[in-house]
């Protein structure tokens, strides 16, 4: 008997929203290595009045049916940022779920290529979750390990299918294991970063604390740098001011001062890194609620993450002949050291970064995941 034909439209209201958002806790149910999000995060974060990235985008959200039921969801995007720091004429996707079905695979990109079309685009990009300072990528490597903090993960069919479909690599990103006990002996970094990170005590570079209690200073700092280190990179959009305020929001709960660092020279901030306890090690337990035991689950089981991920270590380009960031490398070594997380992971690399993956290699550093963004002419 033919499968019933599906369709796909635009998320309306409350009931269907909630549809979209709880698609994936039924598709990965079974998948040991999937985290749930917690639900009223997820949807705080698609709530156009509360995420203020829909003051320089819009989005719509779509969800294929089949017979009633939802089998497929997506998301489809432009923004104004985006344009003005990438160039181009790009759409994005993202929060790609759905079934192991290649029917539902067209649709579903079909139709947010449609959106992105409409609106004068003449290429589609993603998965982005809406930015690739948010969760991105597509998972194509690394299936086994259960996710780290602010990583998503995918079985491998969806590669599968959004090939099928003629997708390409627009560019792939790797996330590395480094872990204290594992770091190569006497490696040729070893001598550079220590060499470094003395020139930055000469010329006065310190390294403290993020202070939590100024936490949405602290994080506007950490901002200013992430801002202008990586306004080169490929893919990089920077961060809004209202946008600083919502993240420093979301990572109150999460981050440990002792794992985020702010690095100055006379009082002027040069460098920072935020690191956080992987907190997906708890959230496995929730099942992505916090009532009736997910914050018993929550307040217990924090004090057993074991390790951390470094969403972003960076310097200001006029500051980069100072050794900050190796300064900032040795401050994480000797927070390892004293800390019950002795490593983690690195946040994404572009691959096209030789030198970056070139010195975790170098180091001991095993590739943990591989993740693609995919494009496609429209």
């Amino acid at each position: 008997m033919p499968l019933v034909p599906v369709t796909v439209r635009p998320v309306e209201g409350g009931r269907d929203l909630k549809r979209f958002i709880e698609l994936p806790y039924r598709l990965r149910r079974e998948d040991p290595q999937w985290v749930p999000p917690l639900r009223f995060e997820r949807r705080q974060f698609l709530d156009r009045r509360k995420n203020p990235y829909f003051e320089h985008a819009e989005a719509e959200y779509l969800v294929c049916e089949r017979d009633g039921e939802v089998v497929g969801r997506i998301t489809a995007q432009v923004d104004q940022r985006w344009d003005e720091f990438q160039g181009g004429n790009d759409g994005m996707f993202g929060f790609l779920e759905l079934e192991n079905d290649p029917e539902v695979a067209r649709a579903l990109v079909g139709a947010a290529s449609a959106w992105v079309r409409e609106r004068g685009r003449d290429r589609i990009l993603g998965p982005m979750d809406f930015t690739t300072n948010n969760e991105c990528g597509l998972l194509v490597d690394g299936y086994e390990a259960q996710p780290i903090i602010l990583q998503p993960w995918n079985p491998p069919y969806y590669k599968e299918l959004l090939e099928g479909l003629g997708m390409t690599k627009a560019m792939d990103m790797r996330m590395w294991d480094l872990w204290l006990g594992k770091l190569k002996e006497g490696n040729e970094f070893d001598p550079m970063i220590k060499a470094a990170a003395k020139v930055a005590d000469d010329k006065g570079v310190i390294v403290r604390k993020m202070r939590k209690r100024d936490l949405e200073a602290e994080i506007g700092r950490f901002m200013e740098v992430y801002n202008e280190a990586w306004s080169r990179n490929w893919g990089f959009v920077p961060i809004t001011e209202a946008e600083v305020k919502y993240q420093a929001k979301n990572l109150r709960p999460v981050l440990v001062e002792d794992w985020a660092m702010i690095a100055e020279q006379n009082g002027v901030v040069v460098g920072a890194a935020l690191t956080l306890p992987d907190i997906n090690q708890v959230l496995k337990k929730m099942n992505g609620r916090l009532f009736p035991f997910g914050w018993w689950h929550f307040l217990t089981g924090r004090r057993k993450i074991d390790r951390v991920r470094v969403f972003a270590l960076g310097v200001k380009r006029e500051y980069q002949h100072l050794g900050v960031a190796a300064a900032l490398y040795e401050r994480h070594r000797e927070t390892a050291n004293r800390m019950p997380q002795k490593g983690g992971q690195t946040g994404w690399i572009l691959e096209t970064n030789k030198s970056m993956n070139r010195a975790m290699e170098g180091m001991g550093g095993t590739v943990a995941a591989t993740y693609r963004l995919y494009e496609q002419a429209l």
